[in-house]
C-alpha cells in the first residue's frame, strides 16, 4: 500500500488572505508526473463542533443563517478555535457562547478533515453531557436560535438531510453510535 506524497509543489503563492483564510494558487507535478494547478485553502483555526446530551437523551441544535450557503442552517454547537489553543478548551467556550450550557464531562469523539481535497482544515469533536444553563454570549456576527431534540429526531434530520453540516453530521452520527440508537 503506498502511502507517500507523489505530488511535487513547484510554485506556491498567496492569492488571498484575510483574518481567518489564506487561499494559496500553486503549480504542481501530479502523481503522473504532469503538470497541473491546485488551490489550496489554508485555515488559521481549527473547527470546533460539540454535541451537547442531557440526561434525557435530547441534544441542542443551534440554528442561523448562514452566509456562504445563502439558507438556514441547523448544526450543533460549533466555532473557531486558534491553532494554538487546546481544541477542548475552544469547544467550552463555543459551548457557553452559542447556548449557555456548561457541561461537567466532556468525551472526545474525534478529528476530522472538513473538506481535504481543496482545504487543510482540521475539526475536533466533543460530547458534552452533565450540563447547566446559564446565559449565551453569542458573538456580534451570530444571530442564533437553540432548540432541543432527543437524540433520535437529530438522527432523522440528518437522514433527511435538514442537517447538511459536515462537523453536525458526523458527530451526531458518532454520539448515536455511542449510545446505541
Amino acid at each position: 500500500m503506498k502511502t507517500e506524497n507523489n505530488w511535487k509543489t513547484l510554485t506556491s503563492k498567496t492569492v488571498y488572505e484575510n483574518p481567518w483564510i489564506e487561499i494559496q494558487h500553486r503549480d504542481v507535478l501530479n502523481p503522473a508526473g504532469k503538470e497541473g494547478i491546485y488551490g489550496v485553502v489554508k485555515f488559521k483555526n481549527k473547527a470546533i463542533g460539540i454535541v451537547p446530551l442531557d440526561e434525557q437523551g435530547n441534544i441542542y441544535l443551534v440554528g442561523q443563517y448562514r452566509y456562504t450557503l445563502d439558507e438556514y442552517s441547523w448544526e450543533i454547537p460549533e466555532g473557531g478555535g486558534p491553532l494554538h489553543e487546546d481544541p477542548l478548551e475552544a469547544a467550552k467556550r463555543e459551548l457557553k457562547e452559542e447556548t449557555g450550557l456548561l457541561a461537567a464531562t466532556w468525551t472526545s469523539l474525534a478529528r476530522i478533515h472538513t473538506s481535504n481535497s481543496a482545504t487543510d482544515e482540521e475539526g475536533f469533536l466533543f460530547l458534552a453531557e452533565e450540563l447547566t444553563q446559564h446565559e449565551q454570549e453569542p458573538e456580534e456576527t451570530e444571530e442564533l436560535q437553540v432548540q432541543k431534540v432527543p437524540l433520535s429526531e437529530a438522527v432523522n434530520m440528518v437522514m433527511r438531510s435538514e442537517i447538511t453540516d459536515a462537523l453536525a453530521v458526523a458527530a451526531i452520527l458518532m454520539v448515536a453510535r455511542l449510545k446505541g440508537i
